[in-house]
């Protein structure tokens, strides 16, 4: 389980991207069904009336969010807390850089 860790130089704090857990075909899709889930919650925040629907539509913005960050940065913590594709060298990608 890699972690970002913060190594301090001088004054100036520099953080290590955590590495790439997820394909790139589940980035993307994270990406498209975060978008989505934050548009439509967004939409439909604008009509809520009761406090149920709306603590459900911001659940719903802040899981999109969520997708699209993980998706964005392709790491899910989730997949290192239970293990998974980072002993699979066909799910574990690193970015170039």
């Amino acid at each position: 389980m890699e972690r970002p860790t913060a190594k301090i130089v001088g004054r100036a704090t520099r953080w290590r991207r955590p590495a790439v857990n997820i394909t790139p075909l589940e980035r993307w899709g994270r990406v498209i069904v975060g978008t989505i889930g934050v548009v439509v919650g967004a939409l439909l925040l604008t009509a809520a009336t009761g406090a149920l629907v709306i603590a459900l539509e911001i659940v719903l913005i802040l899981a999109g969010l969520d997708l699209i960050v993980t998706g964005a940065l392709g790491h899910c913590p989730l997949y290192s807390k239970l293990g998974f594709g980072s002993s699979n060298s066909q799910s574990s990608y690193r970015l170039p850089g």
